[in-house]
């Protein structure tokens, strides 16, 4: 028997809602009879349209924030929409303040959390899948407690595929009183300057590791993601170095991506890296190790040391 209500806590973003979230409302209504958004921010009205495309039929609008942050008063607003009917489950992404919502709403509604989810099924109930031991092994878990259940999900783990829905009713929702919780505020932002798509929305992705042998090498990895019009990312052990921004890092801890084309430098091939990049649709790999862990999975290998391979890829680019 299909789930009947599914709610996806859906973030806004510049110009619309995240990825994520469009993930998750594609996922919600292939299991759904009915699928309902909660969002905030200044444009959710306007997003209609959007919200309606990927399958919810109402949006509930938490409304501006007005420079709080959005754990407490979103939780807060959730919560009570939930005391007038609760719905089969609540998905969330795996994102900062999602997953800051999800805590506060576990808390609120006194019902538990599964974290780290990858995929979900209907099996009479939810289903929902989870890597462990650095994505080793999946485990299948399913809520035997009351509605609802909460699923803090990573990102990739479904497709945004849009449909042809009608514009989603919009329906205002008020924030309770929240106390002196609800007093934090955002007193400063910082967007990191970048060129180029963001890491975990473009089509091509390089990526560097120890094997560059030290950090100004990174500038090569950058150079060529450029050229290809892809973006540059990282392994756990440069970002731990110092080398880049943990903004930069795919895998487990960090980003999870599923580029078209995924290349890697000089990166061995821990388990922890491979949880966030193993999805790519191809994926090639250049280490001087024959051995290294990575070529299991990549789709081309070249042995060999980078620092050859890259010069003369980047000249193969510029001279093309």
């Amino acid at each position: 028997m299909p789930v009947n209500t599914i709610w996806v806590v859906a973030e806004p973003a510049s110009g619309g809602i995240t990825t994520t979230s469009l993930e998750l409302l594609t996922a919600a209504r292939g299991l759904a009879n009915e699928v309902a958004a909660i969002s905030w921010g200044p444009a959710t009205a306007s997003n209609a349209p959007l919200f309606g495309e990927y399958g919810a039929t109402t949006v509930h609008d938490v409304g501006d924030l007005g420079g709080s942050l959005p754990g407490v008063p979103v939780a807060a607003a959730i919560a009570t929409l939930a005391g007038s009917g609760a719905p089969d489950a609540i998905l969330v992404p795996a994102s900062y303040d999602g997953r800051d919502i999800a805590g506060r709403l576990s808390a609120r509604l006194d019902r538990p959390v599964l974290t780290n989810v990858t995929g979900l099924g209907e099996e009479g109930s939810l289903v929902s899948e989870h890597p462990v031991f650095g994505g080793s092994l999946t485990v299948r878990s399913r809520f035997t407690s009351a509605a609802p259940g909460i699923f803090v999900i990573r990102a990739k783990s479904f497709a945004a595929e849009p449909a042809d829905g009608a514009p989603a009713a919009v329906a205002a929702l008020g924030v309770p009183e929240t106390g002196a919780t609800g007093t934090a505020a955002i007193t400063a932002s910082h967007a990191e300057e970048r060129t180029g798509p963001s890491l975990d929305e473009a089509s091509i992705v390089v990526s560097g590791g120890r094997g560059l042998g030290e950090a100004s090498a990174y500038a090569m990895i950058e150079e060529l993601a450029t050229l290809l019009h892809g973006a540059a990312g990282a392994s756990r052990a440069i970002v731990d170095a110092g080398w880049v921004p943990y903004s930069h890092q795919v895998g487990q801890t960090g980003k999870t991506v599923k580029p078209a084309v995924y290349l890697a430098f000089g990166i061995s091939g821990a388990t922890q890296h491979l949880v966030g990049m193993k999805g790519s649709r191809t994926i090639v790999a250049v280490n001087k190790d024959r051995d290294a862990p990575i070529f299991s999975i990549a789709d081309l290998g070249i042995v060999g040391d980078v620092h050859k391979v890259l010069p003369a890829l980047i000249d193969a680019l510029k001279n093309r």
